[in-house]
């Protein structure tokens, strides 16, 4: 099993990948990467991760096509303000959208101020929407083939492939587009669009297993990003501590608050900040595989003391995980998976 476990680490087999919203994806010189979040492929293209990251807000939007600025920005705008707003996104005529070109903070502070002000709604998933901003499945090694495969490398243009020196990384660009999502389970399924086939099918993917574990469990694990950043992979020991009915709150003032409810595992074991989206697994004797069988949700703070001061001494050593069984049958609809 061992090797197994290595395997799920690894860059060439690990399941394991990064969600960003990227600004003028096919603009080399202007492409911006926002919004990381973990996430995993289960097959045939279908990649879940956390919901509750399409209902937070861009302070700063980076671009807006021409006819949403008209539209929707300086109407809403005094005069005072569109002049600056004028300065701040630059008219590109030949691509029909306003750039950001700004250089100080004070001036990224003004414009995040404004569009709340005026209420835009510069939530992730409306940037979507408003097609501003894609999601992208981010897929990095370290040389320049697509898991070795140069018939897949070869499907790939120089906007969807590149070399980031700093990173000592060559990365891959896959289109997504949301499928659905299950806001109350903290749940979303993407699906990878306008990609050729070979390059889907060269991804690595873990098997979902829909059963509720019990917390006599061994062989659990939570795969995230390493402590040191994103680029690692860690598959840590997880303990199901208990089991929730849940009921919680994501502040969400432009569409609606979130209501967290229903089934969650109580889960012991390291996570790190940022670790949302990250698979829970288990290794299944009977077939011999990792599966998947639930997805990290949320922090669950215990406060200890430090020479009997408490302030600022928040330790995190629960979370809560939502288990793929409370979206079985929805999921099975998109997927086409059969019950057994």
């Amino acid at each position: 099993m061992l090797s197994k476990k290595i395997a799920l680490t690894q860059e060439q087999s690990s399941p394991l990948f990064r969600i960003m919203w990227v600004y003028n994806a096919n603009e080399n010189n202007r492409k911006q990467f926002e919004n990381n979040i973990s996430a995993f492929h289960i097959g045939n293209g279908y990649i879940l991760s956390v919901a509750h990251n399409l209902r937070t807000e861009s302070s700063v939007v980076k671009m807006f096509p021409e006819s949403i600025y008209q539209n929707e920005i300086i109407p809403r705008l005094n005069q005072a303000q569109e002049q600056l707003f004028n300065q701040y996104y630059i008219l590109d005529s030949k691509t029909g959208k306003r750039y950001l070109n700004i250089h100080q903070q004070e001036d990224a502070q003004i414009v995040a101020d404004t569009l709340k002000a005026i209420q835009f709604d510069s939530r992730w998933i409306s940037l979507n929407e408003k097609n501003i901003c894609k999601p992208y499945l981010i897929v990095q090694f370290n040389n320049n083939r697509f898991y070795n495969n140069d018939i897949a490398t070869a499907k790939f243009t120089d906007s969807t492939f590149f070399h980031e020196p700093a990173l000592k990384r060559f990365t891959f660009l896959l289109e997504l587009e949301l499928a659905d999502t299950f806001y109350s389970e903290d749940i979303a399924l993407y699906k990878i669009t306008n990609t050729h086939t070979d390059i889907i099918q060269s991804l690595p993917f873990v098997e979902v297993d829909f059963s509720v574990l019990d917390d006599t469990q061994t062989n659990f694990y939570c795969l995230q990003s390493s402590p040191g950043g994103f680029l690692g992979r860690l598959l840590n020991k997880a303990q199901i501590e208990g089991f929730l009915d849940h009921h919680g709150t994501f502040a969400d003032h432009l569409g609606g608050n979130i209501t967290f409810e229903g089934l969650r595992y109580l889960i012991h074991g390291y996570f790190r900040f940022g670790s949302s989206g990250a698979p829970y697994v288990y290794f299944d004797e009977l077939s011999g595989k990792f599966k998947v069988n639930a997805i990290q949700s949320e922090a669950c703070p215990v406060q200890l003391s430090i020479n009997n001061n408490r302030e600022g001494n928040f330790q995190y050593v629960n979370a809560l995980a939502s288990p793929l069984h409370i979206i079985e049958d929805r999921l099975r609809m998109h997927i086409n998976m059969p019950f057994v």
